[in-house]
């Protein structure tokens, strides 16, 4: 999230050239993995991430977080790391990390921040040197692919240099792959995340038929502030079966008003994953960032609130728990022996016919 620029969006969002997807070749894989554009778990039962960033990086001790943002409704953590530019998170720590979102039922979005703002930013990392990190640390990895997901670096272009992020990217995951890292991956948008020159939009094809089991995010502040933004770039994702993210975004921001109510509601109406930015421990100006204040979870701010609270937020949500969990928290979950997802409420189904629909898509009632 940090240090994002100020940039116009252009005035209309034009969707990608692409008609289909090409065939992907797909990482093997025993954890989580992709199909037509949704998240899978281990035992098949799609998954959607939502929950809340924890910027453990620089507040290693505040290892209470993951159990306050599982009570907050949570199913998914995204945890900040670092390989060097914000200390070193080492194999032995991303264990205890890995270990705490077990105990609390969440799935581990592990993501390199050190590439945050390359190519705007001199002390920024390349996501080579992310790659590099990430197999240096696999044998913390290896054999938690039911648990984590990787996102190989935050942000990892500011305005400068984006256009290698194609190439970059699939050069980053080939790496890994080699390494052994089946994980399913998780590909940040350049522009500080916020994709403002639709680099990865139209890309993402290419990148995903490299490497089938990688999903996209995208950070939604001050470039996605109308409705129309926030739906015309989901949909982009969304048409071509391409899986998708906002693994940031908030209510407030420096660079504009996020349109915090459609990003909230449209995730929630096309099964789109969704992150909130943060727990707590913003500065710089961003306090109002925070959804807790101080760390304590008893103590949520006007954003915590909101998120969690509000329309469209976690608990009106009630995300399912990873089903590798077991049926702990959220509705529904698992898939129907037709092929079909169960549904997460019976209240989808109002004519009482066994079918409901949810996530844009249709689901058996159980």
């Amino acid at each position: 999230m940090k240090r994002l620029h100020v940039m116009l969006m252009g005035a209309v969002l034009a969707l990608a050239a692409l008609i289909s997807t090409p065939v992907a070749a797909t990482a093997a894989t025993t954890g989580f993995h992709v199909s037509a554009g949704r998240i899978y778990d281990a035992n098949g039962a799609e998954f959607v991430p939502q929950g809340i960033n924890h910027a453990h990086a620089w507040y290693p001790s505040e290892t209470d977080a993951f159990a306050g943002i599982r009570a907050a409704g949570a199913n998914t953590v995204r945890v900040v790391v670092s390989g060097g530019r914000y200390g070193t998170t080492s194999a032995a720590e991303l264990t205890t990390l890995i270990t705490k979102c077990k105990e609390n039922k969440l799935v581990c979005i592990l993501e390199n921040h050190d590439t945050t703002g390359y190519g705007e930013d001199g002390s920024a990392k390349t996501l080579a040197q992310a790659a590099a990190y990430w197999t240096s640390v696999k044998s913390a990895l290896i054999g938690q692919e039911k648990y984590v997901m990787i996102n190989i670096g935050n942000e990892p272009f500011g305005n400068s240099g984006y256009q290698n992020w194609k190439s970059d990217t699939i050069s980053a995951i080939q790496t890994m792959r080699a390494a052994g890292l089946t994980h399913t991956l998780v590909a940040d948008a350049p522009n500080w995340g916020q994709d403002w020159s639709f680099t990865m939009r139209d890309n993402a094809a290419a990148v995903a038929a490299a490497d089938g089991n990688t999903v996209f995010s995208v950070h939604m502040y001050g470039v996605f502030d109308t409705a129309a933004e926030v739906r015309s770039y989901i949909d982009s994702f969304r048409s071509r079966s391409l899986p998708l993210m906002v693994g940031e975004f908030g209510n407030l921001h420096s660079d504009g008003d996020p349109d915090e109510t459609t990003i909230m509601s449209y995730t929630r109406s096309q099964g789109v994953g969704v992150l909130a930015w943060s727990w707590s421990g913003n500065s710089g100006g961003v306090e109002y960032l925070d959804l807790v204040n101080g760390f304590d979870a008893s103590s949520l701010t006007p954003w915590g609130q909101r998120f969690i609270n509000g329309a469209d937020g976690l608990k009106a949500r009630n995300p399912q728990v990873a089903s590798v969990y077991g049926s702990i928290g959220g509705g529904g979950g698992g898939t129907a022996p037709n092929g079909y997802p169960y549904c997460a409420s019976a209240a989808s189904d109002p004519d009482g016919d066994g079918w409901g629909w949810e996530n844009s898509r249709s689901c058996v009632v159980r």
